[in-house]
């Protein structure tokens, strides 16, 4: 089976680079000599992920004003309000790789969660012309994200695999037949340890990401924050380790966490991890953290994956839906808004401390089950075949 997976930014987001490891190494075990084949926007910093059989430029490419290619577009956008030719044009990277494949996978957990999507909806269309399989691999969709056109979409997938049950059960509700509910497949992925680096407390050191895109969307939780920092330093003897997990220009969670480093780094209690890592390296620095607070969903998967009592910064519907799927309730996600307040962040920092032991363990106890259902995304894959 040679599978083609497409939706993927870049390795500089370690999510997505975790989603792609991961899962080119369960498909790999579930499935006997499958080919893994990923299309990238950024295929230079996908290199390290070792079980791709190949990494291709899936990067748009725009039409250029004046060219033949142009010129037809713009006529049948004007007289039939066609924009199928403009968009195959520009998604053509991808597009040119379906025929060898047998199965496509659209790879981006949450592409669909930032309004409509005509060039995926484009590529999909392109897919099923050709006859090959159409899936949709660890999504999560909020209510608030639907519209006639991508429930169109959705209805054309042979498989959409659900990451967390608050999507699959949205989805059910749309009278889709399609949707089987897995877990994302980084619950699975392995880890790499470095030395730990100067300052860190084995067994006492708490991780703390936080993203331009909370900080963007809440201006106020900037100094929440702050807040939340000055309140571990005073009443615990922790070691906060700020550790960043997306990279992209524009959207760069190091620059935000050096801000709070060079503020609190004379008190000898705060240290920043490098912006060069990869997502197993993350992940094993995560997995030796006592708690873990974290705005980026993949890098609060590296800590429940590990067991690490965890607080979510949480702005969509993943964050919560993974939440329920470990403990049964949303338990220590804070929405958008609750992150305005210095006292809320505070207030639940104090609560996943008291409660630790029974976070840990309740862990323990769902990760396995949640590691189970992203295997079992692959049976369903196989059954395709």
């Amino acid at each position: 089976m040679k599978i083609m997976m497409y939706g993927h930014g870049g390795s500089m987001n370690r999510g997505c680079e975790a989603i792609v490891r991961s899962s080119a190494s369960i498909i790999k075990e579930g499935i006997g000599g499958a080919q893994v084949y990923l299309l990238s926007d950024n295929p230079h910093t996908d290199q390290t992920i070792t079980k791709l059989d190949d990494v291709y430029d899936g990067s748009p490419s725009p039409l250029r004003k004046y060219t033949y290619d142009w010129l037809v577009s713009s006529v049948r956008n004007k007289l039939f309000q066609d924009e199928s030719y403009a968009l195959g044009k520009i998604h053509d990277n991808i597009i040119k790789h379906i025929d060898g494949m047998d199965v496509c996978l659209s790879i981006g957990g949450d592409n669909y969660c930032y309004g409509e999507q005509p060039g995926w909806y484009e590529v999909n269309r392109r897919v099923k012309r050709q006859g090959k399989k159409l899936v949709l691999w660890g999504c999560s969709i909020g209510e608030e994200d639907m519209s006639p056109a991508k429930l169109q979409d959705l209805g054309g997938y042979d498989l959409i695999l659900a990451r967390e049950t608050l999507t699959y059960e949205m989805l059910k509700s749309k009278g889709l037949t399609n949707v089987r509910l897995v877990a994302d497949p980084a619950f699975t992925m392995e880890k790499e340890e470095l030395a730990l680096p100067e300052g860190w407390q084995e067994g006492n050191t708490v991780g703390l990401n936080f993203s331009p895109l909370v900080w963007k969307r809440n201006q106020q939780s900037k100094e929440a924050v702050h807040e939340l920092i000055r309140h571990m330093l005073d009443s615990t003897d922790m070691t906060i380790a700020l550790t960043p997990h997306v990279m992209q220009e524009g959207n760069n969670d190091y620059e935000v966490l050096q801000s709070y480093y060079e503020e609190y780094k004379d008190t000898r209690r705060v240290l920043l991890l490098p912006d060069h890592l990869n997502a197993i390296q993350y992940k094993g620095y995560i997995a030796r953290m006592r708690f873990f607070i974290g705005a980026r969903t993949h890098a609060t998967i590296a800590a429940y994956s590990n067991a690490v009592p965890t607080l979510v910064l949480g702005y969509s519907v993943k964050s919560k839906g993974i939440s329920k799927d470990l403990f049964g309730e949303e338990k220590l996600v804070l929405g958008i808004q609750d992150i305005s307040s210095g006292a809320k962040l505070k207030g639940a920092f104090d609560e996943m401390v008291r409660d630790e032991a029974a976070l840990r363990a309740a862990l323990h106890q769902s990760v396995p089950r949640l590691q189970g259902l992203s295997h079992r995304a692959v049976q369903y894959l196989a059954e395709l075949a």
